[in-house]
Parts: structure tokens; sequence; C-alpha cells
């Protein structure tokens, strides 16, 4: 495994689907992935202004 991992997968909710959303911790942008049977796909979480949403990096 990587020493430094980029993402961090702060939310996860499956049931019949999976939703999750990841956060790069060199960025703070957050992005979200929706899979569902074989299928899936990562975009980046966007606010109602079409902005996307950031989180604040910790610095470690």
């Amino acid at each position: 495994m990587a020493k430094n991992v980029r993402f961090e997968k702060v939310y996860s909710q499956k049931a019949m689907s999976v939703m999750e959303i990841w956060v790069d911790k060199e960025t703070g942008v957050n992005y979200v992935f929706h899979a569902s049977g074989y299928a899936g796909g990562m975009t980046p979480l966007l606010d109602r202004d079409g902005k996307p949403i950031i989180s604040p990096i910790v610095n470690r």
C-alpha cells in the first residue's frame, strides 16, 4: 500500500448501490462516487453556484 494516500473516504452509504464522498487531501476538493452493478463514476461535488466544495486541509 502507498505511504501517502492522497484520497480519503469521508462518507459511505450502501444499499442497492454505493454512494461515497472522497476528499483529495492535497487540494481539499470533494468528489462524489456512485456505483450500481458493474457501472460507476466519480465527479467533483458542486455547490449550488457550480463551484467545487472544498474541505479545509489539515497539515499532518
